[in-house]
């Protein structure tokens, strides 16, 4: 009979065992889930994406994990689904509002879309649980940003550091928002009250002035306020015979406006042009009379000793001009447009703004010539010019070509032109093998934050970068192809005047000249955006 025994079985340390080594494979990573799929994809079909981006954006966008999406960084752990945890698409040209498929990324933990043109109001990114970075800046938004997102921001739950960087003036912080209401309601009840104390006060005027009037005869001058005059100029009329005596029958061209061409011209007692009228602007060239004949119509401009502006950028003969002294101009031009603009009643849409139309005189001071006219006429000795229709190639607003209608915004766009040319110092149309717009020459190198090859190499770095930054971010800032997006030239003067403010700050401390490469634009964003 066989006695029982025990059998034990154990593996030691650097055994070999016969059988196979058994491995536990772990199981595939499932697709991206349907509601991320979803929210990508619309993303992409909204937005017309760089070319770059808009290539790699094709098949599964986590899938392989080595080629995933440009601008995707996706969680991939082996195990589970993947998720979408980041996504950049700062300078990728997205354009118009900021649409709900990013909010449909629920497990977003970054985002960045900086340096595009969106626009509109601000989405309530709260919502998005795991998001830690948001990265606004550079563009064009408006309105308030929503009190739970500020709440994480000061609770240190996320960063909100970039929101209120270069590119979004419009974009304020709730509180501010509502102080800024209480001020417009605390103002319009100020007004209010003011309007029915001059109305008052204008009755117990009228009562007292017409009581004096039936104790005087009435006076045959009537009185214009000094504000509602827009160009006032003596009736000084030429006919076409003194034109031709003025201009040595036409003998001098001195160049070409939206008008026709300009011819160099003196008065009879042989001196040049002076100013024979009153000038309402110091930023204006002075008009000195016309001439309204049949077949033959003109306008009598001050002289500028020094020419036009296209032609100090465009000859290679002449010295350059400095950023200082190409910032003043701007200043200058951006100035008289301005009082063009909302000086004048009614105002006056110049049409046709452009470096050839902008003069220096001797002390290099810039004025803003041909505003031309379609009717001169009379009333109380004095004179309105009102515009034509008149533009140049590659500075007429986009919105023209569509709606036939010119807009003080059409001038915003034009001079966003003049001072892309005054940074770059490229013309409006950059020829070569293919003609490109200087807005769309600037933007190609603005998408890689190149700034170096933007400005004007004949500056030779010799500027205040903040200046020059603040200088092309108003430039920009005039030259979406949406008229509404572009702000007043009010606006505008004031960017142009701290941008020279700065560049004056440089000079003043003796800095000669900073090195400039490809510059992070991220970098140039802080707390204290401006």
């Amino acid at each position: 009979m066989l006695q029982p025994y025990e059998i034990s079985i154990g593996l030691k340390e650097h055994s070999n065992p016969v059988t196979p080594k058994a491995y536990t494979p772990k199981s595939p990573s499932g697709p991206l889930p349907p509601d991320s799929v979803k929210a990508i994809m619309g993303i992409k079909s909204h937005y017309i994406l760089t070319s770059s981006v808009r290539k790699s954006w094709q098949g599964d966008p986590c899938a392989p994990s080595k080629y995933s999406w440009n601008g995707l960084n996706c969680s991939n752990n082996g195990y589970n689904s993947p998720t979408i945890i980041a996504l950049n698409l700062a300078s990728s040209g997205l354009g118009g509002t900021i649409i709900a498929s990013f909010l449909e990324l629920k497990f977003l933990e970054s985002l960045y879309l900086s340096n595009n043109i969106l626009t509109g109001p601000l989405p309530d990114f709260s919502q998005l649980q795991h998001l830690k970075a948001l990265n606004l800046s550079g563009n064009r938004l408006s309105g308030e940003i929503p009190s739970l997102l500020t709440e994480r921001s000061n609770n240190g739950s996320f960063s909100l550091r970039f929101v209120f960087c270069v590119g979004n003036p419009y974009l304020c912080r709730v509180s501010p928002c509502e102080e800024d209401k209480k001020n417009i309601a605390l103002l319009v009840a100020g007004i209010l009250s003011a309007v029915v104390f001059f109305i008052a006060l204008g009755i117990v005027l009228n009562i007292i002035w017409r009581r004096r009037c039936n104790r005087k005869p009435a006076s045959k001058q009537a009185v214009r306020s000094n504000e509602e005059i827009v160009l006032k100029t003596n009736n000084t009329q030429y006919t076409y015979s003194q034109i031709l005596t003025i201009t040595d029958n036409f003998d001098k061209m001195i160049g070409k406006g939206g008008c026709g061409i300009v011819y160099l011209g003196s008065l009879q007692d042989g001196t040049q042009a002076q100013l024979l009228m009153r000038v309402h602007h110091k930023n204006l060239a002075s008009f000195l009379g016309y001439c309204n004949e049949v077949g033959h119509t003109g306008i009598i401009y001050e002289y500028m000793a020094y020419g036009n502006l296209e032609e100090y950028l465009s000859d290679a003969r002449r010295e350059p001009l400095s950023w200082r002294q190409r910032i003043q101009i701007a200043v200058d031009a951006a100035q008289g447009i301005e009082y063009l603009h909302h000086g004048c009643k009614p105002p006056i849409i110049h049409r046709d703004i452009k470096t050839a139309n902008i003069l220096l005189n001797e002390k290099m001071q810039a004025k803003v010539a041909d505003f031309g006219f379609s009717k001169l006429f009379s009333a109380e000795n004095e004179s309105h010019v009102s515009t034509v229709v008149i533009g140049t190639f590659g500075y007429v607003d986009p919105e023209y070509y569509t709606s036939s209608r010119l807009t003080e915004k059409s001038d915003v766009y034009s001079f966003g032109i003049v001072l892309l040319e005054l940074i770059t110092g490229q013309p409006a149309i950059i020829k070569g093998h293919q003609n490109t717009h200087i807005a769309q020459w600037v933007d190609n190198f603005l998408v890689r934050g190149d700034i170096q090859q933007i400005v004007d190499p004949r500056l030779r770095g010799d500027f205040d970068f903040g200046s020059m930054w603040k200088a092309l971010e108003a430039a920009i800032a005039c030259v979406p192809s949406i008229s509404i997006q572009r702000p007043s030239m009010s606006y505008i003067v004031s960017e142009l005047k701290e941008s020279l403010e700065m560049e004056a700050a440089r000079e003043k401390e003796g800095i000669n000249s900073i090195e400039m490469n490809v510059v992070d634009l991220e970098a140039l964003c802080g707390p204290d955006a401006r």
